[in-house]
């Protein structure tokens, strides 16, 4: 079974000279690393919404793409020693840590949580 960044690169190999690889497209990995960054920053100044102090909300979106970076950097071993299904469990598990994160944060604030009745 062929996934399809096998594919682009079985193109890669039979059309393009390996000295102009880099130049056909885009390094995944910085496309990674800046779509984290402006992830984290985005959401950390959504949910700190409710903090009037503009200097404060962009503190707390700069510690949340600084946050998103250490996170893939972190994801770098885990496809390391586990390939994609340990790839794919550190994404279930940062999702899982990050909604609880979000949730203790909410109910932190004392706003009440987005879904709820109150």
């Amino acid at each position: 079974m062929v996934t399809l960044a096998q594919g682009v690169v079985a193109v890669l190999r039979e059309r393009v000279d390996p000295i102009y690889w880099r130049f056909v497209g885009e390094d995944p990995l910085w496309i990674g690393l800046f779509a984290g960054i402006a992830l984290g920053a985005f959401f950390g100044w959504v949910r700190s919404h409710a903090i009037d102090n503009i200097w404060q909300r962009g503190v707390i979106g700069v510690l949340s793409a600084v946050g998103a970076v250490l996170v893939g950097f972190l994801a770098a071993p885990v496809f390391g020693f586990f390939g994609l299904a340990g790839l794919f469990a550190w994404f279930i598990l940062s999702a899982a840590f990050g909604s609880l994160g979000s949730r203790w944060a909410t109910r932190g604030s004392g706003e009440p949580e987005p879904g709820s009745s109150v």
